[in-house]
């Protein structure tokens, strides 16, 4: 099936050549590119949290395959959707879905279901995929759309997606693993995710450090109990969960705040914020 654009001309611009340019205006040309195991980039309107999101994009290397993991906001669809098989469209063009890896992660756990439902309204993959786009034209995805944000379920879900990318290093002859995790095959890790909503901005930021710590301790199960403590309104922590439990099974050893900001900046109301919060995990 072609999923088609959700959020086309209201999450960002409609058209090929606007979207382009929307997406120009937050990229840094002169950023370093870095390889990733992972990143968190926000999901909201481009036009508030598109400059966190092109701040993490311009600074790292994309490989040829991004599982993309979201939380699920329409409530549609399994407690974990996983699609197999496709192809999703943007302004920008279309991505395939890898296949492979698909599958060999929906293997991996139980509570994974191959879906659509849950994709074909979400907003919180599809506006990623811009970003991608911009940089790089051909590559494959992965979409998984998380309902169901229990620990057990999010650290099942980033175990799965782990060793699904460890399974693929052993079908490219490589062998058996290795710890080095330059040879690992790249496949970028993207948690989609909004930290507090609609708090007073020094508030919000104040929460949203307390679970940024965590992240760049590369502490999942810190981050979830941060999160359920505090009352902190992170839409996608388990995806982040979910993500770093994937990335530290692949060696990663340092993650990086690279841009932190919230709606206000944009809108200049700070009584009612969202924040953005930008990490690259290495």
């Amino acid at each position: 099936m072609i999923r088609q654009p959700a959020v086309a001309g209201h999450f960002y611009q409609g058209s090929p050549e606007a979207l382009k340019k929307q997406v120009a205006s937050f990229i840094n040309p002169d950023a370093e590119r870095r390889k990733a195991l992972g990143i968190l980039s926000p999901h909201a309107g481009l036009i508030y949290s598109g400059a966190v999101a092109g701040a993490v994009y311009s600074g790292i290397e994309l490989p040829d395959t991004v599982v993309l993991i979201g939380p699920n906001h329409t409530g549609l669809g399994a407690p974990v959707s996983i699609m197999c098989k496709g192809t999703w469209e943007t302004p920008l063009g279309t991505v395939d879905i890898d296949e492979t890896l698909a599958r060999a992660i929906l293997s991996k756990s139980p509570r994974i279901h191959e879906d659509s439902l849950a994709h074909l309204r979400e907003h919180s993959l599809e506006v990623q995929l811009p970003f991608i786009q911009y940089f790089k034209k051909s590559f494959k995805i992965v979409p998984i759309q998380m309902l169901d944000t229990r620990l057990d379920t999010c650290a099942d879900v980033g175990r799965a997606v782990g060793e699904a990318i460890k399974e693929g290093m052993k079908g490219e002859g490589q062998g058996t693993r290795k710890e080095n995790k330059s040879e690992i095959p790249q496949v970028l890790i993207v948690a989609s995710s909004d930290m507090s909503h609609y708090e007073r901005a020094a508030a919000a930021k104040e929460k949203d450090y307390k679970a940024i710590r965590h992240i760049l301790a590369l502490d999942p199960e810190g981050l979830y109990s941060t999160v359920k403590n505090f009352g902190i309104t992170m839409c996608g922590y388990g995806p982040a969960v979910a993500m770093l439990t994937a990335c530290k099974a692949l060696g990663a050893s340092k993650a990086e705040l690279i841009k932190y900001a919230n709606s206000g900046d944009v809108s200049g109301d700070y009584e009612q914020v969202v924040g953005y919060a930008g990490i690259v995990v290495m």
